[in-house]
């Protein structure tokens, strides 16, 4: 029974291991209007600075900046935004609605830039941008190597974009597999004919 016992435990720790990888996605709803955004989102793995909520029919002037999703949006406040995350990440992405251009910057450990997104346009916003531009443009950055922070610089004075449904994957959701489905069948069935055995 101890070597039927043991296949279990591998069993349920190789299916267990792809439900911890995946993609976040903070949307941001929640906080009330003007929070400051700092380390609410830690226990998800990202820290926030320089970042303010802002609520449509509030602060946030949905009209011209209206959300991607809900009624919240993160806006730059006093300066970029800077996001730096517990264990590095794959990626970074979110959608972006923006008063000047935008640029997205992705540093590993050392802070060395690993990777950039600029903004199509100048502006976006919904009722002023450059024509042929729609709000909530989505960014993003990538690399293999791991993302440890990043930074969305719009005004340097902050003040000019809204972000919403902002994603980061986990190292996990690329280095992990997910479970073979063969793969797991034939363990199941070697268990059950191994367990038949011993009742023999």
């Amino acid at each position: 029974m101890r070597t039927f016992g043991a296949l279990v435990s591998i069993l349920l720790v190789v299916a267990g291991t792809s439900l911890r990888a995946g993609t976040v996605t903070l949307d941001f709803e929640g906080f009330s209007d003007s929070t400051i955004l700092t380390n609410q989102y830690s226990g998800l793995g990202a820290t926030f600075s320089n970042t303010i909520i802002f609520t449509a029919g509030i602060s946030l002037n949905e009209f011209e900046l209206p959300p991607q999703s809900g009624v919240n949006v993160a806006f730059d406040n006093n300066g970029p935004i800077s996001i730096s995350f517990t264990n590095p990440v794959l990626s970074f992405g979110g959608f972006f609605t923006y008063a000047v251009p935008l640029t997205l910057a992705a540093f590993d450990a050392t802070s060395t830039q690993v990777g950039s997104a600029m903004s199509a346009f100048n502006s976006n916003l919904a009722l002023s941008g450059d024509a042929g531009s729609s709000p909530n443009e989505f960014l993003q950055v990538s690399s293999a190597g791991g993302i440890s922070s990043v930074t969305i610089t719009g005004d340097p004075g902050g003040g000019s974009f809204a972000m919403d449904d902002a994603t980061f994957s986990t190292a996990g959701s690329s280095t992990v597999p997910e479970p073979n489905t063969l793969g797991l069948i034939f363990l199941g069935s070697m268990i059950f004919i191994g367990f038949r055995r011993r009742l023999k």
